[in-house]
């Protein structure tokens, strides 16, 4: 159960506001916006490989059992997002709060009442100076992978212990990290640079491990945490790099203390119906799902991806993802690497409501050659608003 439980606090994914309800009052504009989301999903494990994140396993993968249903959200969970927006003494200044649910947990009588406060922050800037940005948010690195993600309106990888009582994990895990969500000063510097080139750097709150195998190792001092990324676009083509990078105190001298550093690297590109995607991320501390979740490992994250629009309703596409450890540390659990590769097709019903079909594998394989696969099918859609 502690392991469920961790795995469900760190499930998540990134939802901007829609925009669709705007409220004028005076100098200020409030928006409220989210979305709600359910699918069905029907997962079958097979295999003799259990341990660690192996997120095909019969423990993770299908929560325990051989095979699991569950009728849920997908890598997003349902939420609330309120902001408010004004340009007050020439500086465009916005707060905004985001407030998220899950929709499947394992009573029918007991109530859903946890709540997820993800977003709290307050920018201000300009064209001139750029935008500055206080409180809770999403991390930078690793803001665009989710974002490119497709399954970010699906499932993806439908682990089913975090999707009841949380979301599925779309390509945590196998494919890259969590972005997570961390208290930040962060500052985004005006588009007047060639291509576009914009630099997003952020003073992060320092946060401790996040085990799910061994027994905690490291804990936050007094160090930030430091992310950065450069993007910028020419053409059809985006481009971005990130680093991140935070200093870990050993909770006991034996272990020694963890410098994690990170690095990503990204690119997309448009070509008439077509958009291609890929991503990846490598290093010391990243983790399988979060911060240093593995110890002292290296970790290499990539997403390939290719998706082709038929029309304006209709979307198909095929995405592949593997998250693999380089060493086989105490924290891994001897797990050597989580893959998944998910085929889906994305129908505009409207405006608000997308349909959403996906079929998927996921594969587990550890270190001692062992394996375990997850085959996964999952029906539903998404309201946006």
């Amino acid at each position: 159960m502690k392991k469920v439980l961790v795995l469900s606090l760190l499930a998540a994914a990134v939802l901007r506001p829609a925009g669709a309800v705007e409220i004028k009052a005076g100098d200020w504009t409030v928006n409220v916006g989210g979305n709600v989301n359910a699918y069905y999903t029907v997962a079958r494990c097979k295999g003799d490989f259990d341990g660690g994140l192996a997120l095909a396993g019969r423990t993770l993968g299908c929560g325990g059992e051989d095979r699991r249903t569950t009728v849920g959200n997908g890598l997003l969970p349902s939420g609330l997002v309120t902001s408010v927006s004004s340009n007050q003494g020439g500086y465009d200044v916005k707060a905004q709060i985001g407030i998220y649910v899950a929709t499947a947990t394992d009573s029918a009588i007991a109530q859903n009442a946890t709540v997820d406060v993800r977003e709290a922050f307050f920018s201000f800037g300009n064209a001139t100076i750029g935008t500055v940005k206080l409180g809770r948010d999403y991390g930078i690195f690793g803001d665009r992978v989710i974002l490119g993600d497709m399954t970010l309106l699906g499932v993806g990888a439908p682990v089913q212990a975090t999707q009841r009582g949380r979301v599925a994990l779309g390509h945590i895990g196998a494919g890259y990290a969590y972005a997570g969500q961390y208290g930040q000063i962060a500052y985004t510097t005006p588009a007047v640079l060639p291509y576009g080139l914009v630099l997003d750097v952020g003073l992060m709150s320092p946060v401790d491990d996040t085990p799910v195998v061994a027994e905690r190792r490291y804990s936050a001092k007094s160090t930030p945490q430091v992310q950065a990324q450069l993007s910028g676009a020419y053409g059809p083509a985006k481009g971005w790099l990130g680093i991140k990078s935070q200093h870990f105190e050993s909770a006991n001298p034996a272990f020694g203390n963890l410098r994690m550093n990170a690095i990503e690297l990204g690119a997309s590109m448009d070509y008439g119906q077509a958009a291609f995607f890929a991503n990846v991320q490598r290093g010391k501390g990243l983790g399988i799902l979060s911060d240093a979740d593995q110890g002292d490992v290296k970790t290499t994250h990539y997403l390939l991806q290719a998706t082709y629009k038929t029309d304006d309703k209709l979307k198909l596409g095929i995405n592949y993802g593997q998250s693999r450890n380089t060493d086989d540390g105490p924290g891994t659990g001897g797990l050597k690497s989580n893959a998944n590769v998910t085929l889906g097709a994305y129908y505009a019903l409207n405006k608000a409501i997308t349909l959403v079909g996906e079929l998927g594998r996921t594969r587990s394989k550890g270190f001692s050659g062992a394996s375990s696969h997850m085959n996964g099918v999952s029906v539903g859609g998404i309201i946006q608003f």
